[in-house]
């Protein structure tokens, strides 16, 4: 199956259907392409942004350029619990909580945001940016997968490489991050992404350092789930182990 008649099917056929994107070059090739299909809709597919309240500012200046360029897009933005700012999450969570407890980073910033945007907004389908040239987990996805909750994720890229996205970013004049310009790839947020030197792979610039090739968003649930579960345990023995100590100065 082509690419545009992958994009028809998902329009036509699956219900609730939304664009997960963080504005990278496979999201603007999709925004792009949609914008041009020849389909009766009342308007594009709305887009789903995690603002984790740590991107570039080159990302955050990119979603008004976006906006700009297609008019008909609506665009949905989820944020952390009670954060509006990187300052807000700081004083909330510890100050750089990415090093400290990065699984709890990963669940406070991007994966409750998108379970709760899935809820709220009764999301039965995305299309998402992911391809297999991006190596890590990435290397073998489908094209059609559908997680532990019955989300279906479609990768329609699933086959195409950075360079044929950028080409075609660059052929279509689809605005894009200026970061692109200065050496990086990938782009997440600003603590953890770094730009890549000439020959390594797309992806190189996150996470460097780490066994680490996905956020979380695209992690099956369940890890979190136990994640979850084990922070619970944790604070239950810290409140226990509290209460034991408190009762010991009382005696004494």
């Amino acid at each position: 199956m082509e690419l545009t008649e992958i994009l028809h099917w998902c329009m036509t056929t699956l219900p609730s259907l939304f664009q997960e994107t963080a504005f990278g070059l496979t999201g603007l090739t999709t925004i792009d392409m949609l914008s041009k299909m020849k389909i009766p809709r009342p308007q594009m597919v709305d887009l789903l942004f995690f603002d984790t309240l740590h991107h570039f500012p080159e990302t955050l200046s990119l979603i008004d350029r976006i906006r700009e360029r297609y008019p008909l897009v609506n665009l949905h933005i989820y944020q952390p619990i009670n954060s509006n700012t990187a300052e807000d999450f700081a004083w909330q969570h510890g100050a750089k909580l990415w090093e400290t407890n990065d699984e709890l980073y990963d669940w406070l910033a991007k994966v409750e945001p998108a379970q709760r945007a899935y809820r709220e907004l009764q999301v039965g389908a995305v299309l998402t940016g992911r391809r297999r040239s991006q190596g890590g987990k990435r290397g073998d996805i489908d094209v059609i997968e559908v997680d532990e909750a019955g989300l279906v994720k479609v990768s329609p890229f699933a086959n195409w490489s950075f360079e044929q996205v950028q080409d075609y970013v660059r052929a279509n004049c689809v605005p894009y991050n200026e970061l692109l310009d200065r050496g990086y790839k990938s782009v997440g947020d600003w603590h953890s992404t770094k730009p890549v030197k000439a020959g390594e792979s797309e992806r190189a610039g996150r996470w460097q350092g780490q066994q680490k090739t996905e956020c979380g968003i695209h992690n099956p649930r369940s890890k979190f789930a136990q994640f979850l579960k084990e922070q619970e345990m944790k604070r239950q023995q810290e409140a226990l182990q509290q209460a034991l100590e408190s009762g010991l100065e009382i005696e004494s």
